[in-house]
C-alpha cells in the first residue's frame, strides 16, 4: 500500500503544478490539469476497487 500512497501524493502535486496560475503555465490552458485529473480519478477508482 505505500506505493499507492506515494503515487497519489505525486499525482496531486503534479496536478497542483499544472494549474494555470503561474506565468510559465498560463499558455498551456486547462489541458495538463484535465489530463492529470482524469488519471487521478482512474487511480482513485482502482484503489477503491482493490485493484492497485
Amino acid at each position: 500500500m505505500p506505493i499507492t500512497t506515494i503515487i497519489i501524493i505525486v499525482l496531486i502535486l503534479v496536478l497542483i503544478g499544472a494549474v494555470p496560475a503561474w506565468p510559465h503555465s498560463r499558455s498551456w490552458g486547462y489541458g495538463p490539469s484535465g489530463i492529470l485529473g482524469v488519471v487521478l480519478v482512474v487511480l482513485l477508482v482502482l484503489v477503491l476497487m482493490g485493484r492497485v
